[in-house]
């Protein structure tokens, strides 16, 4: 295959003595007419490429009409309105509902898909008065991570004049008095170039409604900490700000708080020490409630007492167990703590004392989400979903303990006609690693499946069965998906994010090398029918083991990926994930960055894996930079008749509120390449 021709400049770097080229340097810069040129270029090629497929329409048909099913978020109540997102089946973008009641008639209250003709405008954010009449909700463009807040009557549907620009890691969070909201914010980025640059001294602030943003009240920064974020959490009972200070993608964070029963009262340094990860949950007057991994790192819950907060006075309220500690929230006056059990989950009850009371009794193996609401509800809502079910969501009575289906999605397939396991293997260095894998039932283990292995194994990101219609269509095909859930994750809680990070990133990707090995060796598939999959920290992690071990893979679909680890802290907030990865500009880190970088590893006259890059030209969160360097020098350095292309999307950014149009394009782009890659039949 021919590709187009991408020039190499004269860039070297010297990182601590060590002379590192990056000929493809111009490619960091989006908008220049050269990258805009070599971006339509590949594009031909890969399209071109795509669209001889002739397996290509047959899926697309098979994903739209699988997708072509109701789909619905989880309820939540304020004041006396019911909340909650459906889709139709192939809308664009889910729209909000509200309806007074369960059975009663649902009222639109936002439907995204009118604010953009292709639906490249997503809802990003929503938060609900505490009287639930006024809703904030903040509106993401392309994908970007710039949001923009607005405020609508929930009564008549109109839109009050607030206009809150330049939020970007931040909701919001209303007073009770319901007459404003705290948010954070960066200062005013250059319109030019604001996709890229850095983020730096976000701020914390109160606008209060019908006044302009320039007289919003400035809360909280610190001018001596550029990289400090701020999340503004208003208690239950309106009597507390509640300040969680982030720094970058470190789990560890800040616990300030404000009285705001009293005027000018002084924001109050809790937990001044990044030693552990605190959640607040609520509080009983002076007594502060907290999910923590300290001293506990598959999570506790303790209490302080903020009239005595010395940490030896600290109590312990649910001590640590083998299971990992997710979240916790109180209903009706009990704490409901969602656990994760092997990477499946558990719902467990317990009185504020911390006396276990039951566990909720789940339909299967798989993945909760929800258990929401106010203190003393005794309603609440949840969706059980795994990798053969499709999300279903069901009210829970807190009193009885009684489950019942609210919403359940119907779509065409027969779940029985799938099988999932999990199984654990060893890695490289004798660690058990979990891993679910999911096909037809009757399969035969012959080594001639084509396997589809994805995983991400970084900053503490737990993966757990969930249900996919792109999955669906793979097994169909005749597909193995198998997850594995590798060490960088949160599965197994703190320690197992630590066995994963910065020093310790390699076995991320021993893991997932292992994971490939144990599939061949167990005859689930051979190298020629599997392909590894990623995004993001995943993508990277394609990109690391495709360049590692080139022989052990058939196909590789890197997306959205961190593949340049010496340059990826220069732009937008890429500066924060130094917490996860390291520094280059720190001697100490830079050996390691640079011994597993993707950019940095592929090797001239190598035969890599036929490849499939996806990035978008908006992504503001890992810039297609990444991708597009990552592109050019794979395409130099491959050797063999194998494709290496790259699939550029417009008018979209990291993946958060695509359209359901683009993401069925790109999954049936995605699976016509390994169809024809891996040589499957289809059948």
């Amino acid at each position: 295959m021919i590709y187009p021709h991408t020039h190499k400049n004269d860039q070297v770097d010297n990182y601590h003595g060590t002379l590192v080229a990056d000929p493809y340097r111009w490619l960091e810069d989006p908008d220049s007419e050269e990258t805009k040129a070599w971006v339509e270029a590949q594009n031909q090629i890969t399209f071109t490429y795509l669209e001889e497929i002739p397996a290509r329409e047959k899926i697309k048909q098979r994903l739209t009409k699988l997708w072509d099913y109701e789909k619905y978020g989880i309820p939540f109540k304020e004041g006396d309105n019911y909340f909650y997102f459906k889709n139709n089946g192939l809308q664009n973008q889910s729209v909000l509902y509200t309806l007074k009641s369960l059975d009663g008639e649902r009222r639109v209250l936002l439907d995204p898909n009118k604010l953009s003709e292709d639906g490249t405008v997503a809802l990003s954010g929503v938060a609900v008065s505490d009287n639930g009449k006024l809703l904030a909700y903040g509106l993401s463009t392309s994908g970007s991570d710039w949001k923009e807040w607005q405020v609508r009557d929930v009564e008549t549907g109109e839109d009050l004049p607030d206009h809150i620009k330049w939020v970007k890691f931040s909701g919001v969070s209303w007073t009770q008095d319901n007459q404003g909201f705290f948010y954070s914010r960066y200062d005013e980025p250059n319109e030019k170039t604001k996709l890229e640059d850095v983020n730096y001294y976000q701020k914390l602030y109160y606008h209060r409604l019908g006044t302009p943003q320039t007289e919003d009240s400035l809360i909280y920064h610190r001018p001596d900490q550029q990289e400090w974020g701020f999340r503004g959490y208003v208690t239950e009972d309106g009597k507390y700000l509640i300040i969680s200070v982030w720094l970058g993608t470190d789990s560890r964070n800040l616990v300030f708080y404000k009285d705001l029963a009293k005027n000018n009262a002084e924001v109050v340094e809790l937990i001044n020490q990044f030693e552990a990860d605190y959640s607040f949950i609520d509080h009983d007057d002076s007594v502060f409630y907290f999910l923590t991994d300290l001293e506990a790192l598959r999570g506790r819950v303790i209490a302080i007492d903020i009239k005595n907060p010395a940490k030896e006075l600290w109590r312990e309220i649910i001590p640590e167990n083998e299971a990992t500690l997710e979240g916790v929230n109180i209903l009706n006056n009990q704490f409901v703590a969602d656990y994760l059990k092997d990477a499946h989950s558990q719902i467990k009850f317990f009185d504020l004392n911390g006396t276990f009371i039951r566990e909720v009794e789940l339909p299967g193996l798989g993945s909760v989400g929800g258990f929401g609401g106010k203190r003393y509800d005794t309603e609440t809502f949840y969706s059980f979903t795994s990798f053969t079910t499709p999300g279903t969501i069901y009210r829970y009575d807190m009193v009885t303990g009684k489950s019942e289906i609210f919403k359940q999605p119907i779509i065409d397939f027969n779940h029985d006609d799938y099988e999932t396991k999990q199984v654990f293997y060893e890695s490289k260095d004798g660690t058990q690693v979990s891993m679910f894998i999911t096909h037809k039932k009757g399969m035969q283990l012959d080594g001639n499946n084509p396997t589809y292995l994805y995983a991400y194994g970084g900053f503490r990101a737990s993966l757990t069965p969930s249900f996919s219609v792109n999955m669906l269509v793979w097994m169909e095909m005749g597909g193995v998906y198998a997850m594995p859930n590798l060490r960088g994750g949160g599965e197994y809680g703190e320690e197992w994010h630590q066995a994963g990070m910065k020093e310790k990133k390699q076995n991320v990707f021993d893991d997932f090398i292992a994971a490939a090995e144990w599939l061949i060796d167990h005859n689930y598939t051979k190298t020629a029918k599997l392909a590894i999959a990623g995004g993001s920290n995943g993508g990277l992690l394609v990109g690391a083991c495709m360049t590692q071990r080139p022989e052990l893979f058939g196909a590789a679909l890197p997306a959205v990926g961190v593949m340049d680890m010496l340059r990826f802290h220069k732009f937008t907030i890429g500066w924060a994930w130094t917490a996860e990865y390291g520094s280059p500009d720190h001697p100490e880190d830079f050996p390691t960055l640079y011994a597993y970088s993707p950019l940095h590893n592929l090797k001239p006259g190598t035969a890599y894996p036929a490849t499939l890059i996806t990035t978008a030209d908006h992504d503001d969160r890992v810039v297609p930079a990444h991708s597009f360097k990552f592109a050019a020098t794979l395409q130099a350095a491959h050797v063999g008749d194998a494709p290496t292309l790259i699939r550029i999307e417009t008018k979209a950014g990291h993946g958060a509120g695509k359209p359901t149009a683009k993401i069925i394009e790109e999954a049936a782009d995605k699976w016509a390449f390994l169809f024809k890659n891996l040589d499957v039949d289809g059948n």
